[in-house]
């Protein structure tokens, strides 16, 4: 196929509110460099990344929650350290964690075989420091993501991927269902007693298919509205959100939530009993008696970093269809600022899906 020199996007113009947003039409289609692939996007999903880096939340002025500012933004203006790594990214920029295409042109020292592949791109990407020290970066927040018609992405990070689900589907996986899975395998998930906290959220709810898959009982933390669409699921029980989670009767909890009532999730845990936490939708400040963790014999785990096995094992996970993807509602890219605007109510189970295409 023929490949334009433009192309339609979504670019984030500096941190603030949704109309940080803007559609644009003249956007040049990136070239592939040695080890890259260039991606047709299929279709992109909304996360909660792509909305706190447009606000800024991950600032460490910020200490409030994620909701409060989610639609006018914590900071305005281009160069605020408000990406998750603490650096200022440069404006305008094209976001988008999620990503589901095919493969149209490859660069240098990458097999030409590789077009017309279909792949799902790796959100969270191993990166060489230099010092040794594991480091990440996100698709979508430091390199342009799946928020436009085409796609740049490391080779080794285009990951083949065989599936009669449609792109849409498929583009829902990525971040949250890799977040979940790193999760999990952090905590040496196993048949074993878990709570997850935001469960009717994209990670929360890959969370208990996830957990599920390796025998665990799981209690998922919802409103009572969403309570049967998570049993569907496979959650063993539900928890109201405002209920205080019984004392002393979890091995294992994924917290996305955080905020003022963390210290019950701590409660929560049996003796020996771990802790892992990748997100903090209500509040990251929060209050810990260390005699409960150390005379619990508690773990307490933060899961950012993921090795590359850990978005291998999902794509095999999603082929021997062991996964299903749960998608509340599908927009157009151009209406990506509607599609926040729904995914903040967080009326909804699973996901936001952004056919890009349309």
């Amino acid at each position: 196929m023929a490949i334009p020199e433009t192309m339609n996007g979504v670019v984030l113009t500096g941190h603030g509110g949704l109309e940080k947003l803007v559609w644009r039409t003249d956007l040049p289609v990136p070239a592939p460099v040695e080890g890259e692939v260039l991606i047709r996007v299929g279709a992109s999903s909304v996360n909660n990344t792509d909305v706190n880096t447009r606000t800024g939340w991950y600032s460490k002025a910020v200490r409030g929650d994620t909701a409060s500012g989610a639609a006018g933004g914590y900071m305005d203006g281009a160069g605020a350290e408000g990406s998750w790594t603490g650096k200022p990214l440069p404006f305008p920029h094209i976001q988008g964690a999620d990503c589901c295409g095919e493969v149209v042109a490859v660069g240098d020292g990458v097999p030409s075989e590789r077009i017309g592949e279909r792949v799902l791109v790796r959100a969270l990407q191993s990166m060489e420091t230099g010092s040794g020290d594991p480091a990440i970066w996100t698709f979508g927040s430091e390199c342009a993501g799946g928020f436009a018609q085409y796609a740049t992405a490391r080779s080794d990070d285009a990951l083949a991927v065989n599936s009669s689900l449609s792109d849409a589907e498929l583009a829902s996986f990525p971040c949250a269902f890799s977040t979940a899975e790193g999760m999990i395998q952090r905590g040496g998930v196993k048949a074993e007693r878990v709570l997850i906290t935001g469960a009717s959220g994209g990670v929360g709810s890959a969370a208990i298919q996830l957990a599920k898959r390796r025998g665990a009982h799981v209690t998922a933390v919802t409103s009572p509205q969403k309570a049967a669409e998570l049993r569907c699921l496979g959650a063993d029980e539900t928890l109201d959100r405002d209920a205080v989670p019984p004392e002393r009767s979890f091995d294992v909890v994924l917290d996305l939530v955080g905020g003022p009532a963390w210290g019950q999730l701590i409660d929560a845990l049996r003796s020996r009993g771990r802790y892992v936490t990748s997100g903090a939708i209500a509040g990251p400040i929060v209050e810990l008696d260390l005699r409960t963790l150390y005379l619990q014999d508690l773990t307490l785990i933060g899961s950012t970093y993921q090795p590359d096995t850990i978005f291998q094992d999902l794509v095999r996970y999603i082929e021997a269809g062991e996964i299903r993807p749960v998608i509340a509602k599908t927009y157009p890219l151009r209406e990506l600022r509607a599609a926040q605007e729904k995914f903040l109510e967080k009326s909804f189970v699973g996901k936001i899906a952004i056919d890009v295409v349309a």
